[in-house]
């Protein structure tokens, strides 16, 4: 897995994005989605779950309290337009906060910043779906954002509050465990075979990791013998 991405620069938030779900076409049924996320200006209110005029569409797979707020760092931008061959947008992603300094080599889960008057936790990375295949026409981008490991990730909301698209973002908190988001994603992303049953129960022992991620190494866990 490249997880590159050019230098990492100065932690500042570039684009504020959010919208509401819409019906889009894709392998000719229709879909509904939410990653068609626009720039907005002005403050916005951050709930527990997600900001005032936002949303998704999947409830079971996007959302919730370990999933309130998605990021995607900037410096990834110049490569994917190279890839897909067009300028993107801000929310390209379906990211609501487009940022710089905040690569998923550096981001520990657990890490604790202030956006705003907001104060946000790191709960895991953001896994990609086919969503992004239907809003940017290639259909293996998703293993792609494997592969390089230009993921992303997600906050969860330890204090609410308005946000806008010019606040500062503080860094309140280092985790002291320093599992970086890549490490969870290349977990996410490994074949049966290569499942450490040592890592995986460490990363159980790490109690600020998203609730889904920890089930989903727990049943790895309670499968047969893995590789130790």
């Amino acid at each position: 897995m490249n997880v590159g991405g050019g230098r990492s620069v100065s932690r500042q938030l570039i684009s504020l994005n959010v919208g509401k779900p819409i019906t889009v076409e894709y392998k000719g049924k229709e879909l509904e989605t939410g990653i068609y996320k626009q720039s907005v200006q002005g403050n916005v209110f951050l709930g527990n779950e997600l900001f005032d005029g936002d949303g998704q569409a999947d409830l079971v797979h996007h959302g919730g309290p370990d999933k309130a707020v998605c990021v995607y760092p900037y410096e990834h931008y110049p490569y994917w337009e190279t890839q897909l061959g067009k300028p993107l947008d801000y929310a390209a992603f379906g990211e609501n906060l487009t940022v710089t300094g905040m690569l998923e080599t550096d981001v520990c889960i657990g890490d604790i910043f202030q956006v705003g008057e907001a104060v946000l936790q790191v709960s895991q990375p953001r896994y990609p779906c086919f969503k992004l295949s239907q809003k940017h026409g290639a259909s293996d981008l998703p293993a792609q954002v494997l592969k390089t490991g230009f993921s992303g990730f997600y906050f969860r909301v330890l204090q609410t509050g308005y946000i806008s698209g010019t606040s500062a973002i503080h860094k309140h908190e280092s985790h002291p465990a320093q599992v970086k988001v890549v490490e969870i994603l290349r977990l996410l992303a490994s074949a049966r075979t290569d499942r450490d049953q040592d890592t995986l129960q460490r990363m159980m022992e790490l109690d600020v990791l998203a609730s889904v991620v920890k089930e989903k190494f727990q049943r790895w866990l309670d499968e047969a013998p893995l590789n130790g």
